[in-house]
């Protein structure tokens, strides 16, 4: 956290008392008590007083970690004036590792359009083939995940490379074939609460624009955070400005799919909304009553990412063979969850499993290199 703090200086031109300000936060953890909110701006910020009342004059150390994690990028925020009128008003502090997440991964996009829009026409002349498409994009959308800039800078490399052929041994649960059952038997409305920006949501929208092209869903709905937050994390302006990237390539794949899913947003095939529930740090049992009333008209939601998985199971240390069902039962819908594991939390996992894994790998928790799909019908 403090060399994320450091590189939002290094990558901004912000003024030096905002500066000042970030590298007194850097200092602070993580030792001493959480900072205050100060400025009465956001449609959060009262919210976020509620939520940190019982931890006043705490440590961050002591404090629960998905509550520190997640306040910690909601008081960049309030230390960068992204909140208040001004010249800095709404500057996204992430933005240059957005950019290169998107660029640096050009050559994935281009290889992955190709097949898409090869599969696009396949799935036209048989029907049959679209489950070989849709296992094949759910596995692009869950080893995209892997990509999350919170722990791997987009300027160090490009971590789009994978083949996910050879990938198939790290995936530790996999329900990819009762997946795309239900989606070939239901698919009217799917819903997604979106994880990264960058290659992860390059290979989100390649599952929505296939849902959408051969007819599998009639409607997608994109559920992204109101403001930045885990460094990478995608709002409805990055995916706007995702495909205005991908429809000013020089490459006629990657624009016909820009085009596609232009086309799917005007026909409002294809719903971009958000909510500040997704950028609070409350489990996903506490979800207000009117987003609950609202996923609950989807016949599946595809939940992305660690953070979402976490709060899925409270952020709590289960025992890793709990039934995960059993736990995110409260749902109200059909979910499935694409994961690749960079915490300590996770369940529905098979004794044996958990014993190779652990001997293969020490750290398989926590490095990004392992994988789950899971479904709750």
């Amino acid at each position: 956290m403090p060399a994320i703090a450091c590189r939002v200086i290094a990558e901004n031109n912000f003024p030096e008392n905002t500066n000042a300000c970030l590298k007194q936060l850097a200092s602070e953890l993580p030792s001493e008590p959480l900072t205050p909110l100060l400025h009465d701006t956001g449609a959060d910020f009262s919210a976020w007083v509620k939520y940190l009342e019982p931890f006043k004059g705490q440590p961050w150390i002591d404090v629960p970690w998905f509550l520190a994690e997640t306040y910690f990028y909601r008081l960049i925020l309030e230390i960068t004036n992204y909140f208040r009128p001004g010249e800095l008003q709404g500057i996204d502090p992430f933005q240059l590792q957005k950019n290169k997440g998107l660029e640096t991964s050009i050559d994935s996009i281009n290889s992955l359009c190709i097949q898409l829009n090869q599969w696009l026409v396949d799935a036209q002349k048989e029907e049959k083939l679209n489950q070989t498409a849709l296992i094949a994009l759910l596995y692009f959308a869950l080893w995209g995940n892997r990509v999350d800039l919170s722990l791997w800078s987009a300027l160090e490399n490009d971590r789009s490379r994978f083949d996910i052929q050879s990938q198939q041994g790290q995936i530790l649960v996999d329900d990819t074939a009762k997946v795309t059952e239900l989606l070939l038997s239901k698919g009217k409305r799917i819903d997604f609460v979106i994880d990264n920006a960058g290659f992860e949501l390059v290979c989100d929208l390649c599952l929505v624009d296939f849902l959408l092209g051969s007819d599998v869903a009639n409607q997608v709905k994109l559920h992204l955070k109101p403001h930045p937050t885990f460094v990478s994390d995608a709002m409805i302006k990055d995916v706007l400005h995702t495909i205005e990237f991908l429809a000013a390539s020089n490459h006629e794949d990657v624009t016909l799919f820009a085009k596609r899913l232009q086309e799917n947003i005007a026909s409002e095939r294809l719903i971009l909304c958000e909510d500040y529930f997704w950028t609070s740090p409350l489990a996903f049992w506490e979800m207000p009553d009117l987003l609950k009333s609202d996923l609950s008209a989807a016949n599946l939601i595809v939940i992305k990412g660690d953070a979402n998985y976490r709060r899925l199971l409270g952020d709590r240390h289960w025992d890793f063979t709990t039934n995960f069902a059993d736990i995110v039962s409260y749902f109200p819908a059909p979910i499935v969850a694409l994961r690749t594991l960079k915490s300590e939390v996770v369940a529905g996992l098979k004794p044996e499993v958990i014993e190779q894994v652990a001997k293969s790998d020490s750290d398989w928790l926590t490095n990004g290199q392992w994988g789950v799909i899971q479904l709750v019908d």
